[in-house]
């Protein structure tokens, strides 16, 4: 087989094998990565990237390496949901940075967050002034989880005592210049 015939059939099964990983671990792989997301992403990164180009290394010993790496990390899931204390010292836990509208300059520190980083994740999450804050979480993933004072939340219909509006989720009727197949049968509902 040629190098490039060799790489193709490589590449190839790395990216099925990525992909059939992702599907099997979940979508949480892509949009919430823990301390542990982040080291399995560049572990499978350095699985697929170190095999692809040296001869030495077969597509039986890439498909093993992906096939074990799944394994490894599934168990390590498992284990973490069935023996509860070891998910604070493998995942971490979530650190309350922001206290009845105070800042825990502490707990910032031991989270090696700076008072512009705070304001950023703040401002992600609609709020642009600290005064609005009653409590602010950081969470293991790194993103920030946001409770504002009752006076900075938004109105809700029940507070302005209105009646519920039915909810429905919006129906594709033609995608790619053709009907939907099930845009007749959503359509129709009540």
């Amino acid at each position: 087989m040629t190098d490039f015939a060799y790489i193709t059939v490589k590449l190839a099964s790395g990216l099925a094998g990525l992909w059939i990983i992702t599907r099997l671990l979940g979508k949480k792989e892509i949009s919430q990565l823990t301390a542990f997301d982040f080291v399995s992403s560049l572990m499978l990164s350095e699985i697929v990237g170190n095999t692809l180009y040296d001869r030495d290394v077969g597509l039986e010993q890439l498909l093993y390496a992906l096939a074990l790496w799944t394994v490894m990390s599934l168990a390590l899931e498992k284990l973490v949901q069935y023996v509860p204390w070891l998910s604070k010292p493998l995942n971490g836990t979530a650190d309350l940075i922001i206290d009845n509208g105070r800042i825990d300059w502490q707990a910032m520190k031991r989270n090696n967050l700076d008072f512009d980083q705070l304001l950023t994740m703040l401002r992600e999450q609609s709020v642009f002034s600290i005064r609005e804050v009653a409590f602010a979480v950081f969470e293991t993933n790194g993103s920030i989880s946001v409770m504002k004072r009752s006076e900075a939340d938004s109105v809700t219909r029940k507070d302005l005592h209105l009646p519920d509006v039915p909810l429905s989720l919006p129906v594709v009727l033609i995608e790619r210049e053709r009907a939907h197949p099930t845009a007749k049968a959503r359509s129709s509902r009540p």
